[in-house]
C-alpha cells in the first residue's frame, strides 16, 4: 500500500474532493493559509470547482494566501500564463482581498523578479523548522519527464538549498521560467501530486514504486525528501500501478 494514494475515477471527481479538503483546511486554520499552486490542466479544474457558489460562498478567502510554484515568463493576459488561467477561472470569481494573490511578475526581469519574489515569500510566509518559510500545502503536477513545478531533470535548481527560487530554462523549447526550489517545496506541511492522464502512468508508477530510473525524476527528489505528501490521481495515471 501506498501512503498517501488516493485514485479517483474522473479529474473532476478527483478536484471535487480536493476542492472539500481546501475549504476544510482553510475554513479550520486559526490564522492565514499559505497555498502554493501549480498550471497545467488538472489545477484549472479545480479552481473551476473551487468557483462553483457551494465553495465560492462558503470559504474564508480573506484567510487565503495564494503563491505560484512557478511560472512562465510572460505577461499575466499571455495565454500561457498559469496565474492568467487561475485569475480568469477563480479570482475573478471570488471575493478574496488583492493583497492575497502573490503572483509571480513573468513579464519582469527573471533574475531581478527571483529576489523580488522570495522576499515577498519570506515576508508574508511564515518561517518553519529552521530560517526558511514554510507553506501550509504546495500542489504540484507531474510531467511525463518527471519534472514538477519548473524543475526539469538535471535542473541546477535541485541543488540550490536555502534559496527559495530561481530561474529555469524548459530544456526542449528553452523557454525561461521562475520555479520554487526543490528545497522550499519539500520544507511545506503538506505536499499533493494532482496527476491525471495516461501519458504519466509510466513515469507515476516508477517514482511511487521507488525504482532506480526514478532517481532521475525531480518529483521523486521532492518526494524523497518530503515529509507529508499525498497522491491524488485518477484511474488513467493508476494504470501501471
Amino acid at each position: 500500500m501506498i501512503k498517501g494514494l488516493k485514485i479517483f475515477d474522473t479529474p473532476e471527481n478527483l478536484a471535487r474532493y480536493l476542492a472539500d479538503e481546501l475549504q476544510s483546511s482553510i475554513n479550520n486554520s486559526t490564522g492565514n493559509y499559505y497555498l502554493a499552486v501549480s498550471g497545467g490542466s488538472t489545477p484549472l479544474v479545480l479552481f473551476d470547482k473551487l468557483a462553483h457558489p457551494f465553495f465560492r460562498n462558503n470559504i474564508t478567502w480573506d484567510k487565503s494566501h495564494f503563491f505560484w510554484c512557478d511560472e512562465r515568463c510572460v505577461a499575466p493576459d499571455d495565454p500561457e500564463s498559469n496565474f492568467g488561467a487561475a485569475d480568469r477561472i477563480l479570482f475573478k470569481q471570488i471575493q478574496i482581498p488583492e493583497a492575497n494573490i502573490h503572483r509571480i511578475h513573468g513579464e519582469d526581469n527573471p533574475n531581478e523578479e527571483v529576489v523580488r519574489y522570495s522576499n515577498e515569500i519570506e515576508k508574508i510566509v511564515p518561517a518553519g523548522n529552521g530560517s526558511l518559510p514554510q507553506f501550509d500545502r504546495v500542489l504540484l503536477g507531474l510531467g511525463e519527464d518527471g519534472h514538477t513545478a519548473s524543475l526539469f531533470p538535471k535542473s541546477n535548481l535541485l541543488f540550490i538549498y536555502s534559496n527559495i527560487a530561481g530561474v529555469a530554462k524548459h530544456p526542449v523549447t528553452g523557454q525561461k521560467r521562475i520555479s520554487l526550489t526543490a528545497d522550499i517545496l519539500s520544507r511545506a506541511k503538506r505536499i499533493t501530486f494532482v496527476v491525471t492522464q495516461k501519458a504519466k502512468a509510466k513515469v507515476l508508477s516508477e517514482i511511487l514504486n521507488d525504482l532506480p530510473v526514478s532517481k532521475n525524476y525531480p518529483a521523486s527528489q521532492i518526494k524523497s525528501a518530503a515529509e507529508n505528501i499525498d497522491w491524488f490521481i485518477d484511474k488513467e495515471a493508476a494504470f501501471y500501478l
